[in-house]
């Protein structure tokens, strides 16, 4: 059985955990400002069941800025003074009927240069980790592994 990343809206937190629950990999993270909701451009971060869609970054230096998930440069000098994307990009397919936007709502797991602030919500609906973690995360993780997005609330 496949492992599973576990990501506690709650705690701020993301796990790869194995099928018999042992925790491979953790990492503090960073979910949505303004909560948890799967409605387009509401900056929420959508709860549920998904899985990996796509991979963006493979070798790529840590600090590397993406845009529209393609490398434009080194951080800080490519960010131009946005909420940069930086170093991986796990994009996430959502499974169930409720997020089944997700995609279309550009909502990844991704690093950002922010990393005071991991562990709290203030991503505009992403799961943001340091870029070392998501570096680390993308190694450890193929195509369409299973991603749970718990947290309080209705999704």
């Amino acid at each position: 059985m496949a492992n599973t990343i576990h990501i506690s809206v709650p705690e701020q937190r993301l796990e790869l955990r194995t099928a018999a629950g042992d925790v491979l990999f953790a990492a503090p993270c960073s979910t949505g400002a303004t909560g948890t909701g799967c409605e387009p451009g509401s900056g929420r971060t959508p709860l549920g069941r998904f899985a990996i869609h796509s991979k963006h970054g493979e070798n790529a230096p840590l600090l590397t800025v993406f845009r529209a998930r393609l490398p434009v440069g080194a951080y800080p000098a490519a960010s131009q003074g946005e909420d940069a994307i930086l170093s991986r990009i796990l994009t996430l397919r959502g499974l169930e009927p409720h997020n089944a936007n997700t995609l279309s709502r550009f909502i990844y797991i991704h690093g950002t240069a922010d990393t005071a602030r991991l562990g709290t919500p203030v991503s505009h609906g992403c799961i943001r980790l340091s870029p070392q973690d998501a570096a680390t995360l993308f190694d450890l993780v193929p195509l369409h592994t299973p991603v749970i997005i718990s947290g309080t609330g209705a999704p």
